[in-house]
């Protein structure tokens, strides 16, 4: 997925001037995110605004509001929201979300946040800054996430396991707590890689399983719930 532009069954993502391309993290956090009918949603660090493209596919009668701190990125992310059939929706804002000004809550926050910590440098300053959390640490993220979400809303993002562990952590922290987890497997064989988990103000319950979901068969085919998933957005599915 790393061609300067990528096309989706309802929408096209230019993504030349963002140093972090569309990948699976981003589609799989897109198609998973559940929420009842939200009337505001905000996409955290959009990128590309790949998320808050397919939900605005999938939520028709919601308005979105997608930040992203690097100049080139947001330029890019508000050309690809005007250019598709969904740009009266989407707003796209340029800033620190640490700035980000808290007025109307929102129903349904989605990030699929840097998670490298700054002692690993990347060569790339843009890509730097996408992938590490000096610019946007757990905690900044989640101080202000839990500020700006509803009262009935939910916060969604996408991690490793490892780092997961320590947003659980910042999360309780702020009276979030993991309520829908969903482990990603590359096929059954293999261990999880990404979580997918969804924070709401209500504790889970005691007895609540995580869901598990392998993107590929033994033979290498993609299973028969990850083509459920992306139905209605990739080509050919």
């Amino acid at each position: 997925m790393s061609n300067s532009w990528f096309q989706f069954q309802q929408f096209r993502v230019e993504q030349d001037r963002c140093a972090m391309k569309i990948s699976t993290d981003a589609v799989l956090l897109g198609t998973l995110v559940q929420s009842d009918l939200p009337k505001r949603i905000l996409d955290i660090g959009t990128g590309t605004a790949v998320i808050a493209l397919m939900l605005a596919q999938r939520f028709p009668q919601t308005s979105l509001t997608a930040v992203e701190l690097d100049p080139e990125a947001a330029s890019q992310a508000r050309e690809n929201c005007e250019q598709s059939p969904f740009s009266e929706r989407l707003t796209v804002i340029q800033g620190r979300f640490q700035d980000f000004p808290v007025e109307e809550p929102f129903d349904l926050l989605v990030s699929n946040p840097p998670f490298f910590p700054d002692h690993l440098p990347a060569s790339d300053p843009k890509r730097q800054q996408a992938l590490h959390t000096d610019s946007l640490s757990f905690e900044e993220l989640l101080h202000k996430a839990s500020k700006l979400l509803a009262p009935s809303g939910s916060f969604w993002v996408i991690l490793p396991p490892r780092q997961m562990q320590d947003f659980i952590q910042y999360g309780t922290a702020h009276g979030l707590f993991p309520t829908t987890r969903v482990g990603i497997r590359d096929s059954a064989a293999k261990p999880i890689h990404r979580e997918v988990i969804g924070f709401t103000f209500s504790e889970p319950l005691a007895n609540a399983l995580p869901e598990e979901l392998f993107l590929k068969n033994v033979d290498g085919s993609y299973s028969e719930r990850y083509q459920q998933l992306i139905s209605g957005f990739l080509l050919g599915f």
